[in-house]
């Protein structure tokens, strides 16, 4: 299972194409979204693409008796977070759980891919490179940002990475999982 979370950026419709694309190539798509992701798109579609509920709280309960955000983060195969945003990466690096999906986070011991978005002087900056590089050093892996046309107006490096690219990522991560898994 994947488990797809989306955090508050312009570039959080392309979830939607994420989520409908992995889910049409056979994947079970679990859409984690935060309050600042809401703001962007709504669960509704994720939920339809995805043809699962949406997790957009901490406390949204499932039937029975773990909490459903650990459950999700003992079943997840692969935590993609797209867009990730600075104030996530923060979140992530610093070990902290205010949400469902940095809670997940942290109680995963699945891969972590992470798809960075925003603009390009914030990813630039010290505090933001300081954040993925510990990532990095705890074994995220990132894919992107690129560089063209930002939503802000500026051009320069903050885009999404292409959707395809991220399919493909993902997919030789859940592979490399799988041979790490059978060793």
């Amino acid at each position: 299972m994947i488990v797809l979370g989306v955090t508050g950026s312009i570039a959080a419709f392309r979830a939607a194409d994420l989520a409908s694309r992995l889910t049409q190539r056979g994947h079970e798509v679990r859409v984690v979204m935060t309050a600042d992701a809401q703001k962007f798109i709504g669960p509704l579609t994720l939920q339809t693409l995805s043809r699962h509920p949406v997790v957009t709280d901490l406390f949204d309960e499932q039937p029975g008796w773990k909490p459903g955000h650990i459950e999700l983060a003992d079943r997840a195969k692969l935590l993609l977070i797209v867009p990730a945003t600075a104030h996530v990466l923060a979140e992530l690096a610093l070990g902290m759980a205010g949400h469902a999906l940095a809670a997940i986070a942290l109680a995963t011991r699945a891969p972590l891919l992470l798809a960075p978005a925003m603009n390009g002087k914030m990813w630039l900056h010290p505090a933001v490179q300081q954040n993925a590089a510990t990532l990095r050093a705890r074994g995220a892996q990132f894919i992107g940002p690129e560089e063209g046309m930002l939503a802000c107006g500026y051009e320069g490096v903050g885009r999404l990475w292409p959707v395809d690219g991220i399919v493909e990522r993902a997919e030789q991560m859940l592979k490399a999982a799988e041979v790490n898994r059978e060793s």
